[in-house]
């Protein structure tokens, strides 16, 4: 299995972990000031770039660094 598959297995599975826990959080955040639940979406919609594109540098592996 290539760093490709791996990557693609494991980034399903991270962003359906991801997903219950900020829908989780979201139950505790309903109802809240409006400002707060713009930051906290905010910051939801943006967080999980952050692990996503060093899993996809990995899988890209030394063909990105030339």
């Amino acid at each position: 299995m290539g760093r490709g598959a791996v990557a693609l297995l494991v980034g399903l599975a991270g962003f359906v972990a991801y997903l219950l826990v900020v829908l989780e959080l979201a139950a505790l955040v309903a109802g809240a000031h409006w400002a707060v639940e713009l930051l906290f979406f905010a910051a939801a919609g943006v967080v999980w770039a952050l692990p996503a594109a060093r899993l996809i540098r990995w899988a890209v592996g030394r063909r990105a660094r030339r």
